[in-house]
């Protein structure tokens, strides 16, 4: 019986099936500009934590929290070590926390934050602790309470996919993405962003930055099963998460991780997750305008 659409899941479950589909992500990989993007949910998190949670500490005194993205080496070191300098529980309670605050915006959610942050050792790493268990920075919960924050990972992998298609399209083109209710939520946003006209660039590392007006020029809603393109899509980042777990040993079975990723040039995978060259990290984001981004994002979008 033929399936009704490809889907790589279903697919990758039969060994016989795993040359073809390594043949067929190939021949995408070959002859079609493509980007896969894998993120670490996780990373992510504390990423947010820093941004809601601490930088608005920084930022009320004067300081550049995002400069040269020092932010994301934070987010590293609390990613690898933040269990140990902090308490293994304890820091997985901050986060929690810290996503109940967002969450509910109440009082008590607030309150049990603070708590938290307390009952690390926070000490041990107060840069990224202190605002909350120290200070109790009430620019920082006030950030928190305000109703546009959320732990929300689309908009973030949605931004950093279209900066990256950006960069490899030589003129306009559109997006077509499936029905699910996920990605209709961020229909309107793409939208704004598509009709942006001003002129305007803002450098993000060394290989990318947002530059408007977008080449995107149109977006559209399409039912997967009519849609090769999303089909196809399906199988590349089925095939890419995969190989993430399996490296991570998070899944086992399927296919070999390494073939895969064999597979991409180095400018057709992306990743967000943690590193601990801080070195690297820092010459990479040198000169970031990731202050400015944000305040233009929140003034026009």
């Amino acid at each position: 019986m033929r399936a009704s659409e490809l889907k790589y899941r279903a697919l990758s479950r039969r060994l016989s099936n795993h040359p073809r589909l390594l043949s067929l992500q190939r021949d995408i990989l070959t002859h079609h500009k493509c980007v896969t993007y894998v993120c670490d949910k996780r990373y992510l998190l504390i990423l947010m934590f820093l941004d809601h949670a601490v930088e608005p500490f920084y930022y009320k005194r004067g300081m550049d929290f995002y400069a040269d993205g020092q932010n994301y080496s934070m987010a590293s070191l609390l990613s690898v070590a933040g269990p140990i300098m902090l308490g293994q529980p304890a820091f997985d309670r901050l986060l929690s926390c810290f996503q109940q605050a967002v969450r509910y915006k109440t009082p008590r959610s607030l309150n049990a934050l603070v708590a938290a942050a307390r009952a690390t050792k926070w000490d041990a790493f107060p840069e990224a602790v202190a605002p909350l268990a120290q200070f109790a920075a009430p620019e920082c919960l006030s950030e928190i309470l305000n109703p546009g924050v959320n732990t929300d990972a689309a908009p973030v992998v949605l931004q950093s996919l279209i900066s990256r298609m950006e960069a490899m399209a030589d003129g306009p083109y559109r997006i077509e993405h499936d029905q699910s209710k996920n990605l209709l939520a961020y229909h309107d946003f793409l939208q704004r962003l598509i009709d942006h006209d001003q002129d305007i660039e803002f450098r993000q590392t060394e290989i990318t930055s947002v530059k408007f007006p977008l080449k995107l020029s149109a977006i559209a809603q399409v039912e997967s099963k009519a849609s090769p393109a999303v089909q196809l899509a399906d199988v590349m980042i089925g095939a890419a998460i995969e190989a993430a777990n399996k490296l991570a040993g998070l899944r086992s079975g399927g296919i070999d991780p390494e073939a895969v990723l064999s597979l991409y040039a180095e400018n057709q995978f992306i990743h967000l997750i943690p590193s601990t060259d801080f070195e690297e990290q820092k010459r990479f984001r040198q000169g970031s305008q990731a202050t400015a981004l944000i305040e233009y994002y929140a003034d026009k979008f």
